[in-house]
């Protein structure tokens, strides 16, 4: 997402803006974004930073303000089917994703919380989107709002792949399926609090494919036992 709203924030405010954090981090996700820049009426002295989308020392460029913001996100909702403009973060991983579902019969739902854009629906947009990458005949979920966690648990998901802490610590507390972080900040940025959780933290989609493809593994291991187990206890 970070290149295509850079992209149209440099169309908008000049070849001079900066949508980085940091030297290395992605920007927010949309959803995050937006509700930052939609949680308060613009007023007087609302000319001052976001956090989020400060520039990246010694990279140049300004950063962008509230109102500026608000306008970005306006000017995104207007772009015909915009959400089927994006690039892959890890190009090819997508495709990765369908063959390894195929391999090991994995039953896959994308969850997403994206704001509306002009064209089709988020929910199709996303669809295009995926299949476009790789991924024939996806399911995916477009949510308002809620936790992700009761998702998973109404659904009695076997594990949850997300790129935000609080996402992640939702499926945590109200699921048993395993929450996976994909943590795109420096690994000594990780919060210490998340040893005290179940969340398992990586640092690519592809480490989470492996984290799912081990998971898979152990469960197949565990009901072999479990079948091996009552065959002897059924010959007694």
């Amino acid at each position: 997402m970070d290149a295509a709203l850079q992209r149209e924030a440099q169309r908008l405010f000049g070849p001079d803006v900066n949508l980085r954090a940091a030297p290395g981090e992605p920007l927010e996700s949309a959803e995050d974004m937006e509700s930052q820049v939609g949680e308060a009426p613009i007023t007087a002295g609302d000319e001052e930073v976001p956090e989020a989308v400060s520039p990246a020392p010694g990279q140049g460029g300004r950063p962008l303000t509230n109102r500026e913001l608000r306008t970005l996100w306006q000017r995104v909702s207007q772009i015909e089917n915009f959400w089927t403009t994006l690039g892959e973060i890890e190009p090819g991983v997508v495709a990765r994703l369908a063959s390894l579902a195929t391999q090991h019969r994995w039953e896959v739902i994308f969850l997403t919380q994206r704001p509306a854009s002009a064209g089709e629906t988020t929910q199709i947009q996303s669809q295009r989107w995926l299949r476009a990458h790789g991924f024939e005949l996806p399911g995916v979920m477009v949510m308002m709002h809620g936790s992700r966690g009761k998702v998973a648990d109404a659904l009695t998901l076997d594990a949850v792949i997300d790129d935000r802490p609080e996402n992640c610590l939702d499926v945590a507390t109200d699921s048993s399926a395993m929450p996976i972080l994909i943590w795109r900040l420096r690994p000594e940025l990780v919060p210490a609090g998340l040893a005290r959780t179940r969340i398992e933290p990586v640092f690519s989609f592809a480490e989470a494919l492996a984290k799912l493809e081990q998971l898979t593994a152990e469960r197949g291991h565990r009901r072999g036992l479990l079948g091996r187990l009552r065959s002897a206890f059924s010959s007694q």
